[in-house]
């Protein structure tokens, strides 16, 4: 690891401490000698990184710190590239743009020395299933979802049999072959998965609904995991 990549590790480690972490346990996780690790902080210090501590007691990063921009690892380029890859492969139209512009960002701004990684990349998305195309504008769903405002559909279940929703969205899920809206469902007052594919018409409304969203999504994943420990099946963390 190059000695620059290891003063970004640090900070990033001090950046996610709850608490203060001892030079020793920075040199265990880095796989350095705690003295490379003591002359590090001197650097660090150098450069007006505001890190406070002392030996023995250990170190915390202050906050409100910004660190340049885009001070990547390659493991960290590698990643972005293959998320957005995945996105550029299963988002709805505006995700996929955003998907491309996002490498071309990356490679804009990074360091010469790292922009094969992005250019010659040797990670790949598998070709994909095509996925089933959305029946409404996705884009205005994450606004919808961002703003608060509640949404009108028209919806086809599983029987093909029609009905008129309002629904508060609060996430969408990105499956292989379809993408879901998570809703709390006003005819149905409860929460409810409706694939997008199966969305007949849909009306934006400017009514916003009275809980905030993310009260709304920790409510639904509790539910979530209740059903799958009921089922026996251990949920995802």
């Amino acid at each position: 690891m190059r000695r620059a990549d290891r003063l970004f590790q640090i900070i990033q480690i001090l950046r996610g401490a709850r608490k203060p972490i001892t030079a020793q346990k920075l040199a265990d996780e880095l796989e350095r000698s705690v003295r490379t690790i003591y002359r590090d902080l001197d650097e660090l210090a150098a450069q007006y990184v505001p890190i406070r501590g002392e030996a023995g007691i250990g170190y915390v990063l202050e906050q409100g710190y910004d660190m340049p921009p885009l001070m990547l690892t390659p493991d960290e380029i590698e990643a972005a590239v293959l998320g957005a890859q995945w996105v550029a492969a299963r988002g709805d139209p505006a995700l996929q743009r955003g998907a491309r512009d996002l490498v071309a960002k990356i490679n804009a701004v990074v360091p010469e020395h790292l922009r094969p990684i992005i250019l010659e990349s040797t990670l790949r998305v598998p070709n994909l299933t095509p996925c089933e195309p959305d029946a409404l504008d996705m884009q205005r769903v994450r606004t919808s979802i961002r703003s608060q405002r509640k949404l009108q559909i028209q919806y086809s279940d599983d029987n093909g049999c029609d009905s008129q929703r309002v629904i508060w969205p609060i996430a969408v899920a990105y499956f292989e072959t379809v993408r879901i809206i998570v809703a709390w469902c006003e005819l149905r007052q409860a929460f409810r998965h409706f694939r997008t594919d199966r969305i007949k018409s849909a009306h934006f409304l400017n009514e916003t609904y009275p809980e905030r969203a993310e009260i709304l999504r920790a409510a639904w994943w509790k539910e979530e995991q209740m059903k799958r420990n009921f089922s026996g099946i251990k949920p995802a963390l």
